[in-house]
This record gives structure tokens, sequence and C-alpha cells, in this order.
């Protein structure tokens, strides 16, 4: 008699169960839900791939540049110590100056979000809580990763003198995972986590019942919570790492100018920004008198920074040799190869843009060097640059009536070879060594032919009505140049330019290819300073701290190119 009431009751029920999820999960939310579903199933595995093999691989050299030992990949903690054996007290000044950076870009992000909610009357602060617990989460698993990796590291060696078998190694890898403090930090990421989550799905929903697409502000304060985290870690940790330098040398009975590099280094830099901000708003001033006082306090600043940062010499004299050594070839490298290797680029693929014969001939002849294999490539031109009396390029000079040269074994720098060995020339005046400028024909000769191919594209984008207007206009033909190509070719140039500075900087096959001992490291660029302490000396924490340098290197070149280009770059 039970059976058929409870039926009816569960007859009874559905239907107001059944209403409510579809009050909850109708319309335009599901619409957007199924949507987000399916954006982030297909980012999941591109997600994946950049964490293990992009961020994942970045973190860990992070992690290892802190570290000590030879031959040791879980060294002992040495906080800066590496930073400070490569660029001394200017690994201060690094990690200051980065925690501004990330502070800076912080405040920008919240600034454009009241910016927004002022002009267009969003509302943004409901998005706070979420944003920012997930970008808590965020830190937190960052933390949960540095407290296991060291752990998972240390298997191998706890696993000696025991029977090396599937059973031991996990059980290590699981004593590892229980140790308190791992599960700690996993599971307060994962609580944090579901919490933002959460949040962010009521936010969106009490959003969407107003019947209007909300403008989600869930990546802006996302993006500024991990930003203002992490310019709170990096400032707190150079503070404490300045400290404790300071109490070394107290104990030792030394005396330290850290702060004092510090203050006036980074003042010689702020001035140099101000500088740079008033030589550019120079230009917006309509009265002469107001330019010319723009001006001239520019280059008043301009001199003052030059005067506080005339500091960085001694710095750089008390840091590692080969790395400054290192950088000043990687620099000489850059501006030897790229602005020559554009430029006969650029010429070449306006010659055979034109409508020649064999024009397709030329074209593959001319990408030939890019696609053959750099070390075989590399291999013909050290031969062909041979230090013997007889090797090709010193018998065709011979033949000339001129003396055989060094060549890849010849460490002096050119400009000291042209005006004669006697000539006392400091080191950064004598320019590159000739064994560098071996290396740097070498670059140009592989690099062309690619940008060629790149400004041929280019070319071929340009309406050709535009060369026609302007012909009738009575321009000629540098005048179409000029007017017409340059402009429309810079998205490419900077493209290019952008693509092989940051090459330069990190080449290495064919410049390990063509150094030799016998020039004295002078052709050993960043790249092959940071090769030789990790696999020569086996200082993995040495090299480690080296390659974050050369990022950051190239991140501020990549952030300058992007400023000076964003007013410079036509797009159309």
């Amino acid at each position: 008699m039970e059976t058929p009431l409870i039926r009816q009751e569960t007859i009874a029920v559905a239907p107001s169960v059944q209403t409510a999820s579809r009050r909850w999960l109708s319309g335009r939310q599901i619409r957007r839900m199924r949507e987000a579903g399916l954006a982030y199933a297909f980012l999941i595995p591109s997600i994946i791939i950049i964490g293990l093999f992009g961020l994942f691989p970045l973190a860990f050299a992070a992690y290892e540049s802190t570290l000590k030992g030879l031959n040791k990949v879980v060294g002992t903690y040495d906080g800066l110590g590496n930073y400070f054996k490569a660029v001394d007290n200017l690994a201060y000044v690094v990690g200051f100056w980065m925690a501004a950076t990330f502070a800076i870009f912080a405040v920008r992000g919240l600034l454009g979000v009241v910016k927004e909610q002022r002009e267009f009357g969003a509302r943004p602060w409901p998005w706070l809580l979420p944003g920012g617990l997930v970008g808590i989460s965020v830190a937190i698993f960052t933390r949960f990763v540095f407290l296991l990796l060291p752990e998972l590291l240390l298997v191998p060696t706890k696993l000696r003198g025991q029977a090396n078998t599937r059973e031991n190694f996990m059980a290590l890898v699981k004593e590892a995972w229980l140790l308190p403090s791992v599960q700690t930090a996993f599971w307060g990421s994962v609580a944090v986590l579901l919490l933002g989550v959460a949040g962010a799905v009521a936010v969106n929903r009490m959003a969407t019942r107003r019947r209007a697409l909300p403008r989600i502000y869930f990546g802006e304060f996302f993006t500024a919570t991990l930003l203002s985290i992490s310019a709170l870690i990096l400032g707190w940790f150079t503070w404490g790492q300045v400290n404790l330098a300071y109490i070394a040398a107290l104990e030792a009975g030394e005396g330290l100018d850290i702060w004092s590099q510090i203050v006036t280094i980074s003042g010689g830099f702020l001035l140099l920004l101000l500088a740079w901000w008033l030589w550019e708003s120079a230009s917006d001033k309509t009265s002469n008198l107001g330019m010319a006082f723009r001006l001239g306090g520019a280059a008043m600043l301009m001199v003052g920074g030059w005067v506080l940062i005339g500091e960085l010499p001694r710095v750089v004299a008390s840091g590692d040799k080969n790395w400054w050594q290192g950088l000043q070839a990687t620099v000489y490298y850059v501006i030897g190869t790229v602005p020559m290797q554009l430029g006969l680029s650029l010429s070449l693929a306006v010659l055979l843009f034109q409508k020649i014969r064999g024009q397709t001939f030329f074209r593959m002849v001319y990408f030939l060097p890019y696609i053959a294999p750099f070390v075989g490539t590399a291999a013909v031109f050290r031969i062909l640059f041979s230090s013997r009396p007889n090797a090709p390029v010193n018998s065709a000079l011979t033949w000339l009536g001129f003396d055989p040269l060094l060549w890849l074994n010849e460490p002096n720098g050119i400009f000291r070879l042209i005006s004669g060995a006697d000539q006392a020339l400091s080191a950064a005046l004598s320019g590159p060594s000739l064994a560098l400028v071996v290396i740097m024909l070498y670059g140009i000769w592989t690099f062309v032919g690619f940008d060629t191919v790149i400004f041929l594209a280019g070319l071929g984008a340009i309406p050709k009505e535009l060369y026609e207007v302007a012909s009738i206009d009575g321009a000629g033909s540098w005048a179409q140049f000029r007017h017409v190509t340059l402009p429309l070719l810079s998205p490419t140039l900077y493209f290019l330019s952008l693509y092989a500075v940051i090459g330069t900087f990190k080449a290495f096959n064919h410049i390990y290819v063509l150094r030799q001992a016998a020039a004295l490291g002078t052709a050993d660029t960043a790249s092959i300073v940071i090769f030789q302490a990790f696999k020569r000396d086996t200082r993995y924490g040495y090299a480690s701290a080296l390659a974050i340098l050369l990022l950051i290197i190239i991140l501020a070149i990549t952030a300058i190119n992007n400023r000076i280009a964003s007013r410079r770059v036509f797009y159309g």
C-alpha cells in the first residue's frame, strides 16, 4: 500500500525540481557555460604543454639559481649568492627594480579598471574577491611545487644503499608527497581555488540576472593579485639578502656600500627615464619656448643620470669577468649582425621583387644557407677562415698582397688591428675580436636569406595601386620607397628586428662550433658562458642564475623595442 504513495510523492516533487534546474541552467546562462566549457576544454592541452615545457623549466631554473654546489642538482641554499658572484651588488639593484616593476604593472591594471568604471559605469569590484582568491591559490600552488620538488630530486640519493626496486622508489615518492608542509600547501591551494571558482560563478550568475552581457573583470584582478604577490615576495627576499650580507660583513669586520650603490644606480636610471619622458613630451608642445625648456631639461637629466650610473663600472669590475666579457661579446654580435643583416635582406628583397629572369632561382639560393645544417656550414666556415697560411681566405689575401691573418684564433679587436698593434686601446674601444667578426659574417650569411623571404612576403602585401598613385603625383623610385614601401613594411621590419635581436642573444650552435681556445674567450657570447658553467664547471646553480639574468636582459630589450615601435610601426 505504501508504494503508490511514494510514487505519487515522487511525481509531485519531480516537476518542482525540474523547474528549479531549468531556471538555474536555461537560456543565455547555459549557452555561456557551454561555450566557456568548450573553450577551456580546447585550452587545457595547450595549458598543460606550456606549463610542463615552458613555465616549469623556468620555475625550476629560478629555484636552482638559489642553490650552490658542484655536481649537485639539489645543492645548498644560497639566496642571491650566485647572482652576487655574477654581477656583484647589481643583483640587489635588479631585485628591487623587478619588484618595483611588478608593483607598477599591478597598479596600472587596477587603474585601468577604475578608468573603465568611471567612463562606462562598469561594476568591476564584485570580481575582486574571486580573482584575488584564484591568484592567491596559484601563489600557494607555486609554494607547493617548490616544497615538493627538492624532496623528489633527493629520491635518487635516498635510494643509494637500498634495493633499486619500483616499490622502494614509490615508497620514497609517497613519503615526499605526505610531508605535512607539502600536504598543507597542496590542499590549501585547492581549497582557495575552489572558493575563487565558486565566487566567480556566483558573481557571474548575479550579473546575468540583470539581462545584460556583463564585462568580466576576473582576469584583471587575477593578474593584479599575482603581480602584487610577486612584488612583495621579491622585494622582501631582496631586502632579506641585503641584511644578511651586512650581517656577514659585520661579523667579518668589513664594510659594505650596498645601499649607497643601490640608491645611486637606481637614481641614475630614474633620471634617464625622466629624461626620456621629457624628450618624448617635447613634441607635444605648441610653443618653441616650451619645447626648448623640455629638451633642455631632458639633456640635464641625462647628464645627471650618466653621472650617477658612473658607479656601474666599479660594480662590474667586482663581478664575474667571464660573464661581463660574454655580455660585451653578445652586444658586439648584435650590433655587428642585426643592422647589416636587415639592410642586406631588404635590398635583396626589393631587387628580387622586380620582374627579372631567374627570380625563383635566386630566391632559393639566398634561402639555402638558412635551411642548411648550422653545424655543417659552420664547420665549412671554420676551414675557410683557418689561421693556416694556405687556408682559402688567407691564400686569397696573400694573392692580393696582404699578410695572412689568424682569423678565428685572433683575440685582438679589429680597431686595434686596424690602428696597429702598438696603439694602446682599452678593451672596450678595441672593438670585437677578429674571431668574433668571422662569426658575425657567418650569422649574416645564414640569416639574410630568411629575412629576404619575409621581406618579400611583406612587399607582396603592399597594394600596387599606392605606387601608381605616387607615380602619378610625380614621386620617383626613392620617394616611393621612402614614403610608401618603408611605412607599410614597418610591421615586417619590427618583427624581423625583434626576432633577430632575441635570436642573436640566444645564439649558440654556430658560435660553439666556430669558437677557438686561442681567441681567449673573446668570441664567447653569453650563451657560451652559461653552457661552460653548466657543462665544464658543473655549477648548475650558477649556470641557472646566469640564464635568468640573460632572460631578464632579453625581456628588458623586448619591452624597450615594443615601446619604441608602438609609435613608429604603421599597420595601415
